[in-house]
Parts: C-alpha cells; sequence; structure tokens
C-alpha cells in the first residue's frame, strides 16, 4: 500500500478532490465542492447501476445496490417529503420552500448519494486512506504558521470569499481563518479548514481512524501526527473523549471474538467491583470538570435542547417546524433546533424525520459492529459510525456532509465489501 494512485475515473475525481482540500479551503470552495462532487458521483454511480454491463470495464459495478444502502436512499428522500409538509404546515411561502430544498440537496441528500456511490463504483478504501494522510501532509505544512499566528500579530480572518453569493448556512463556511478567539475565555482556537473548532477536533479524530489503516508507516505517521493536531489545537472536549473511544472500540470489540480476552475481561470486572465506590466516584468528578471546561457552551447547549424538546413536543410533534427558528438572547441567539442532530430533527422535521435518520443509521451502525468482530475491515466503518454519533450530539451533522464526504464514501465502499467473505 506505499504506491497508491488512482485506477479509474471514479477513484481519481474522489481522490484528487481529497488531496486538493487545502486549495479548495484557500478559495472558499470547499462548501460548493462538496454537494458538487455528491452529485457528480451520485449520477455516475445512477448510470453505471442502470447500463449495466455496458458500461466501461474500469467503471462496471461488482455487487447490486446493498440494502443498507437504498434503506440510506429512501430515508433521505424522506426527509424531503417531510420537510415540504413541515413548511406547508406552517404557511411558508414558495421562495422558504424552494430555499429549503436545494438546502436538502447540499445537506441531507449526500448522505445517501455518496453512500451509494462507494458501493456501485470501484472505489478502493486505500484511495481514501492515503487521500486522508495527504491531506494531513498539508497540516503539517501549515501548522506552525497558523498556530504562530496569534502571536506575531496576524489576523484571524483571511478573507471572505466571494463564492458566499451561491448561498450557505453562514459566511463561516467561505471564509477562510488563521485561527479565532475563543470568546468565553479569548484564548485563540484553530479550525484550520472547517467552519468552527470543535467540528475540526472531530475531523481529527476521523483523521487518526484512517491513518491508522494505512500500511505505508511514513503516511501513517504524517496522518497521525496531523489528527492530533487538529484535536489539540482545536481545544474541544469532545475531540479529546473520540481520539480515545473511537479507535479503542472497534479494536476492543474485534479482542471479544477470543477467548483470552473474555478471561481478561473478567478479571478486570473482578477487581473494578472491589474498587467500585471509588471508581464512581471519580468518574463523577470527571464529569464534572469536563462540563466545567467550558460552561456557558454547556449551558447554552442544554438551553436550546430543552427548548427545541418543549416546542416539537407543543407546536409539531410529527413533521416539526421546517426550519430552524431564531433564539433569544438566553441562548446567545443561536438558532432553535441546531448544535445537536437528533434534537435539531425533533424541532425541524419531527417524529418522522428523527426515525428517516434513525433507521438507516442503526442499521449501518450494526453492520460496522458485527464486521468488526469478525475482520479487521469493520474497525474503521465503525471508528467512523462512532465519530457520526459523537459528532451528532454536538452539531447538526447534515450541514456538515461537505466535509465528511469521504466517510460516507468509505460506509458505501464496506456495505460493498461485506458480499464478500471477511480477512
Amino acid at each position: 500500500m506505499s504506491d497508491i494512485s488512482p485506477q479509474n475515473p471514479a477513484e481519481k475525481i474522489a481522490y484528487k478532490a481529497l488531496v486538493w482540500t487545502w486549495p479548495f479551503y484557500a478559495i472558499g470552495a470547499l462548501y460548493i465542492v462538496g454537494p458538487v462532487l455528491g452529485w457528480m458521483l451520485g449520477a455516475l454511480a445512477i448510470l453505471v447501476a442502470y447500463i449495466g454491463p455496458a458500461a466501461r470495464k474500469d467503471l462496471r459495478a461488482t455487487t447490486a445496490i446493498p440494502p443498507v444502502v437504498w434503506a440510506w436512499m429512501i430515508g433521505m428522500l424522506a426527509m424531503l417529503i417531510i420537510l415540504w409538509i413541515g413548511l406547508l404546515n406552517f404557511d411558508f411561502g414558495t421562495k422558504p420552500i424552494i430555499r429549503s430544498t436545494i438546502g436538502w440537496a447540499k445537506g441531507w441528500a449526500l448522505m445517501a448519494l455518496f453512500p451509494l456511490a462507494g458501493a456501485v463504483l470501484p472505489i478502493r478504501r486505500a484511495i481514501l486512506v492515503r487521500g486522508q494522510c495527504v491531506v494531513g501532509l498539508w497540516i503539517l505544512i501549515l501548522a506552525p504558521l497558523m498556530l504562530a499566528a496569534p502571536y506575531i500579530g496576524l489576523p484571524e480572518r483571511i478573507f471572505v470569499s466571494p463564492l458566499k453569493a451561491v448561498g450557505g448556512p453562514g459566511p463561516e463556511y467561505f471564509t477562510v481563518f488563521l485561527f479565532t478567539f475563543d470568546p468565553s475565555s479569548g484564548a485563540p482556537r484553530w479550525q484550520f479548514y472547517a467552519p468552527w473548532s470543535p467540528f475540526a477536533a472531530l475531523l481529527g479524530v476521523i483523521m487518526v481512524l484512517f491513518a491508522l489503516e494505512d500500511g505505508n508507516r511514513r503516511w501513517k505517521t504524517i496522518g497521525l501526527l496531523a489528527g492530533v493536531i487538529l484535536i489539540l489545537a482545536s481545544k474541544s472536549r469532545m475531540g479529546l473523549v473520540g481520539v480515545v473511544v473511537c479507535p479503542a472500540i472497534p479494536r476492543l470489540l474485534r479482542l471479544s471474538a477470543k477467548s483470552w480476552a473474555w478471561q481478561g475481561l473478567a478479571g478486570c470486572l473482578v477487581v473494578a467491583s472491589m474498587i467500585a465506590d471509588g471508581l464512581i466516584t471519580s468518574a463523577q468528578s470527571s464529569i464534572h470538570a469536563f462540563k466545567s471546561a467550558r460552561s456557558d457552551s454547556t449551558r447554552v447547549r442544554a438551553t436550546l435542547q430543552r427548548i427545541a424538546t418543549e416546542r416539537w413536543q407543543g407546536e409539531a410533534f410529527w413533521f416539526g417546524h421546517g426550519r430552524v427558528a431564531p433564539g433569544s438572547h438566553i441562548v446567545e441567539y443561536m438558532p432553535i433546533g441546531s448544535h445537536h442532530t437528533w434534537y435539531g430533527l425533533l424541532f425541524v422535521k419531527g417524529v418522522a424525520g428523527f426515525l428517516a435518520l434513525l433507521l438507516p443509521f442503526i442499521w449501518q451502525f450494526w453492520l460496522a459492529a458485527s464486521d468488526t468482530v469478525r475482520s479487521d475491515r469493520g474497525r474503521l466503518p465503525l471508528g467512523i459510525m462512532l465519530v457520526f454519533l459523537l459528532l451528532s450530539f454536538g452539531e447538526n451533522i447534515e450541514i456538515e456532509v461537505y466535509l465528511l464526504w469521504p466517510c460516507l464514501l468509505l460506509m458505501g465502499i464496506h456495505a460493498k465489501e461485506l458480499t464478500s467473505p471477511p480477512n
């Protein structure tokens, strides 16, 4: 795996889009590239699946579309229908419906298109693994300048790209930053090519997961170092949790198939039962310290979730409000329905939208977990699903798909791999 190069047009498109992440960021184009790439690969996958043997040899599908990918496609199409119902229920006009439909095409739709492309097109996971490590090399080259920027008088923001005219969730998606200052502490934080620091931390966790799969020691080291820099420089609590939990759980689960691992676990449980009181006290102290690390953020998130729950239950139980709502000063003017995928879904799309994501999500999670027990090939998909789970508790995952697309591609690739015997 030391010499990795694309072998067909689909691999070339995916690999180039990934390794050019930083040049695209430099012109504020990342938010555009993700959806364009998703619809391009998705359309190619549909064409290849439709024409079958008539497709050029190096693009032919090797398997039928896996059932879990069908579940993603049905679920994300349901999101669009639910969106329209929610907007119509609250008497939104034609213009908001059109804008929200475009938003769906740039968000939820990609959560089906990328797995479809990964499952149908002959894209190898090795291409994505190496591509992530190349992005890591860019980080190692640029990190000294970015980390030194606040201390040598460089500005936080370089510029806002004129590409923001295409529309998006906010100007930060088209802004090129060197760093930002934490409003609560005044200390500098870095988000690199992400729109904000906590998301950058989980991108760092993803980079670590991919790097661990690279068979070339040099590229693996580059990816691991870059991922750790993303996590530490972002100063995100969730990133610190993720870098421990997401690589460890798949490897521990793999060990569960071995008898000696169960014997060791039994011994650990016996010891733990003897010191249970101390462990509980320590855990409570750790949780308190974790929440206190950025208490303002914790308070705002908790309030957003409470308001979203109350308004969902009282105003729009089945199909939601159709869109986020402006927040007041009590939540620092953050929109109601933001900062949490599941509470956000309940507020914006109700129970129907919640289930449209939950069912394929659980299915994909189960496939990754069960395959991890049997084979090493399940480790990376399960690690990715764990990152998605963490991300969903602090972010609205659909507006970040434009940077998560390598993970979604890999989910489709793994679904395709499950048709062959495990390693």
